[in-house]
């Protein structure tokens, strides 16, 4: 067990039987009142926000959480098989540990995944990804209005909307947190 005063930002506590990842730790001394540490946690399962105050010497539970690279190499009903960059060990992981990005990873893509004993209890994908479009509209002659967007399919069955230029077999690239067209790919 370790005390409220060792707690870092991004740690990750066993709170309430939950685990819970510190987003914001503060040292707090008011006036005449006793100091203590104000945190702002976030469930790791639920992504729910937790707000609470621990006294200074309050014991707490700091996980132990390994966090690692792994190659993504296929879907498995709602998990993910993943494999260990250097042991070659290969995992499944809950695909919602991905949350909505998981909709543009692609095979053999790298990815980080946190395990806490031999739980995956956190996943993340790069910030972006370079897909090809397998069907779009094709542009129509002429229409050369800045800024408008037409919906197209990406590799991975994600639909995302791309400017008018874009056409079948270009590779874009795509911000997974968002869904949204970055650039046309270079090369």
């Amino acid at each position: 067990m370790a005390k409220a005063s060792d707690v870092k930002n991004g740690n990750i506590l066993r709170f309430n039987g939950e685990l819970v990842q510190v987003e914001e730790f503060i040292h707090r001394t008011p006036g005449n009142l006793r100091a203590f540490y104000q945190a702002r946690m976030r469930n790791v399962k639920t992504g729910k926000l937790v707000e609470y105050r621990f006294r200074t010497d309050e014991e707490v539970d700091i996980a132990r959480v390994e966090t690692n690279d792994y190659q993504y190499l296929y879907e498995d009903g709602d998990s993910l098989v993943i494999m260990d960059n250097a042991t070659y060990d290969q995992h499944n992981v809950p695909k919602s540990l991905f949350g909505p990005a998981v909709r543009f990873l692609k095979e053999g893509m790298n990815v980080i995944v946190a395990f806490e004993s031999d739980e995956a209890i956190m996943g993340q994908i790069p910030g972006s990804a370079e897909l090809e479009i397998t069907y779009t509209e094709p542009a129509v002659k002429g229409d050369t209005s800045s800024g408008a967007l037409k919906m197209a399919t990406v590799e991975t069955g994600a639909e995302i909307r791309v400017p008018l230029f874009i056409n079948i077999g270009d590779r874009v690239k795509v911000d997974t947190a968002t869904g949204s067209y970055v650039e046309r790919a270079k090369g």
